[in-house]
């Protein structure tokens, strides 16, 4: 196997063996907790420019194969895991994994420190870091490679929505009998995201990431959808202005993730970047409204910044935040209390589970039907 290098922008450095593609990557260098789920994971938009390590030790074990992916491929920068799969062992298999990774030009590496990976990376928080193998790895010296992590690009500032997003719009047909009609913007959906809907009676129009508030509109819809995606909200100003015009035509509106923060700046709140962000299938998560605390799959790097101890003002009348962290108090969503939009931070639809809040799709379908009474709809309860 040829040398491999992992290279943290603090000087910090792994040695291991080449996994996947040989050459050079760079990205953010950060950690997925999950037992399950790599295929979903590599394939998640959300992952663009990162290097993901994965804490669990064996990786590969079920193979790949092609109903699982989350997306057309493979988006993260680049994989570290400890110890590969030798063979891939699973009936729903169609190659390996480290085939996948070759195919698809991932550079990947295997070390036996993963677990001191996480801990350096939980002190000392996310930072850029690169992956060199073969020639690439013992060339230019470890010094050399240092410098050049140094110049990579940082999270921070970084607008990636637009270029994971679907170019042209495209259609999810309901299961079914039609119910609604939802525009869905992609910064960087899932495919099970639409699905999820559809079986509810939808028929999701999933829109570019760039999609102005009058191109959402003139679909008419009975709602509208912001998905998850990569890079810092505070980049993404066009789809902020897109969803306050959303809020102001007064349309039910639901996001996720990335769509939670889009929708906190609409609403006059600021967005940070967490020291480690949230990556996994097993964050807790409490439900304010109504006291439950479910089990979440969670990928992000930001949070928004909001008050926790009641109702806040926005332009659009009082707003509140209905779910937080139960790990670090952090926000996990969002709700107007006047209109009919709420977010969450997390991934409901989660192909790989838990499924625990599969539900939040009904509250969505529940706020499209509007009130029995024909009264004013007011907010998510």
């Amino acid at each position: 196997m040829s040398p491999a290098l992992l290279v943290l922008e603090d000087g910090r450095v792994f040695h291991g063996v080449a996994y996947g593609a040989e050459g050079e990557t760079f990205g953010e260098m950060v950690f997925n907790t999950g037992m399950t789920g790599y295929q979903e994971t590599l394939t998640d938009p959300s992952y663009a420019r990162q290097i993901v390590a994965m804490t669990s030790p064996h990786i590969g074990n079920t193979g790949v194969n092609g109903e699982d992916p989350e997306s057309r491929r493979i988006q993260v920068a680049g994989y570290v895991v400890r110890e590969p799969a030798r063979v891939a062992s699973n009936w729903r298999a169609t190659g390996s994994l480290g085939s996948a990774l070759r195919d698809q030009g991932v550079v990947g590496i295997a070390i036996p420190g993963t677990r001191a990976l996480t801990r350096h990376l939980r002190d000392r928080g996310a930072m850029r870091a690169a992956i060199f193998s073969g020639p690439d790895a013992v060339a230019p010296g470890e010094n050399a490679l240092l410098e050049r992590v140094r110049q990579s690009p940082s999270m921070e500032g970084a607008d990636l929505a637009r270029d994971v997003s679907t170019k042209e719009p495209y259609i999810v047909r309901a299961k079914g009998e039609k119910r609604y009609t939802v525009a869905a913007v992609d910064l960087g959906i899932k495919s099970m995201t639409p699905y999820r809907m559809s079986e509810r009676g939808c028929e999701v129009h999933v829109l570019p990431a760039t999609s102005t508030a009058d191109d959402i509109l003139a679909l008419d819809p009975d709602g509208v959808f912001f998905s998850n995606g990569p890079g810092d909200p505070a980049a993404a100003g066009y789809a902020v202005d897109a969803l306050k015009g959303v809020l102001d035509a007064g349309k039910p509106f639901f996001g996720i993730c990335f769509g939670n923060q889009i929708f906190g700046r609409a609403l006059g709140l600021g967005t940070y970047k967490l020291r480690f962000g949230h990556r996994g299938i097993n964050q807790p998560v409490q439900d304010r409204t109504t006291g439950k605390v479910d089990v979440s799959a969670h990928n992000h790097g930001f949070a928004v910044d909001a008050p926790t101890d009641g109702p806040f003002g926005t332009p659009y009348g009082p707003g509140e935040v209905t779910h937080v962290n139960l790990n670090d108090g952090c926000v996990e969503g969002l709700r107007l209390l006047e209109r009919p939009a709420f977010s969450v931070q997390y991934h409901p639809e989660a192909a790989a589970g838990p499924h625990d809040a599969s539900g939040l799709f009904d509250r969505f379908c529940d706020l499209m039907d509007g009130p029995a009474d024909g009264s004013k709809n007011e907010g998510v309860l």
